[in-house]
């Protein structure tokens, strides 16, 4: 536990700016309480009023936690939300950080990953390479992503950007500990083909063996593979199965190791995500959002490649 905190008493210094008197929110459930009472200790150690809030754990990523625990993260200076599923695309986190706290989401994360991957990243680097692929993004207006003879395409166009870039030190900021992507909503309706999923599926595990999904107008249809009914029974029927999310992985630390967190993060990987994205540009509010992730593809934006096998055809020190 020791090790645990001093390693958490780096993390939230380093990436988060925690003060003396700040008043910071560490949001768990019962999985994640050990390391949330690490970040507990830590922030105690920096002088922060700091509170623990235990909450029932949510049955999927983007399920809003309790009001009480939405108006605490809202009123605080710094709110960690440690959880099983995430709370980074809930309604919770986004009116939080418009109210000027500074949010971190460390959904599944576990002991291992506190001391290894993505964790131990330079997050100068990370922020810096996030921010070149998030302006591409934003100035993007037609995305095509190609992999072992498929092919899907979809509209980013008058879409920003995101950076979660590990380092959120002003007001209002937030973003996912451990970091290192750029991801953008898609326009609602525009996407369609087909997209390989070998990485691992967010809430449910890596991939044994690559998974095709088929979209239609914006809308998941068919999803060929083992995990195929999970996928779509975690989605449901209705919003659930648009297309939410297209993003990056820009962490070199980064592993696939079937926890979304850091998944996501590796660089070499994109990601798709179906369900909510209202809290990032776009207008879909499904109570889910469940991410996909897809190694070494060709991306190509407004017919430029900038992916080839998953390696930036860009240098990456621009």
């Amino acid at each position: 536990m020791n090790h645990l905190v001093e390693i958490s008493r780096n993390l939230i210094a380093t990436c988060l700016g925690v003060k003396e008197k700040e008043e910071l929110v560490i949001v768990t459930d019962e999985e994640k309480r050990p390391l949330a009472e690490a970040l507990y200790q830590a922030g105690q150690q920096l002088g922060a009023e700091t509170i623990l809030l235990v909450m029932k754990e949510r049955e999927k990523s983007g399920q809003e936690p309790p009001q009480a625990i939405a108006e605490a993260m809202k009123q605080a200076d710094v709110a960690i939300c440690i959880t099983k599923h995430s709370l980074t695309h809930t309604q919770a986190r986004k009116v939080a950080a418009a109210h000027g706290t500074r949010v971190a989401t460390m959904p599944g994360i576990t002991s291992d990953m506190f001391t290894a991957g993505a964790i131990a990243a330079d997050y100068n680097e990370v922020k810096r390479l996030t921010e070149v692929v998030t302006d591409i993004l934003t100035n993007g207006k037609l995305v095509r992503i190609e992999k072992d003879g498929h092919v899907l395409q979809f509209s980013i166009d008058k879409r920003y950007g995101v950076p979660s870039t590990g380092v959120y030190l002003e007001s209002g900021q937030s973003g996912n500990l451990p970091s290192g992507e750029a991801y953008i909503a898609p326009v609602e309706g525009s996407a369609n083909g087909q997209i390989v999923v070998d990485g691992s599926i967010a809430g449910i595990s890596m991939v044994d063996e690559p998974h095709l999904l088929t979209v239609k107008d914006g809308r998941l249809i068919d999803v060929q593979g083992p995990m195929a009914a999970q996928l779509l029974g975690t989605l449901g029927e209705q919003d659930g199965r648009q297309l939410a999310e297209f993003g990056i992985g820009t962490n070199h630390k980064a592993r696939i190791i079937g926890i979304v967190l850091e998944d996501e993060k590796a660089f070499g990987t994109i990601h798709v995500a179906f369900g909510s994205n209202i809290t990032f540009g776009g207008t879909i509010e499904a109570r889910v959002h469940i991410d996909l992730i897809v190694n070494k593809p060709n991306v190509y934006i407004d017919d430029v490649k900038i992916l080839e096998n998953g390696s930036f055809t860009f240098s990456s020190k621009s």
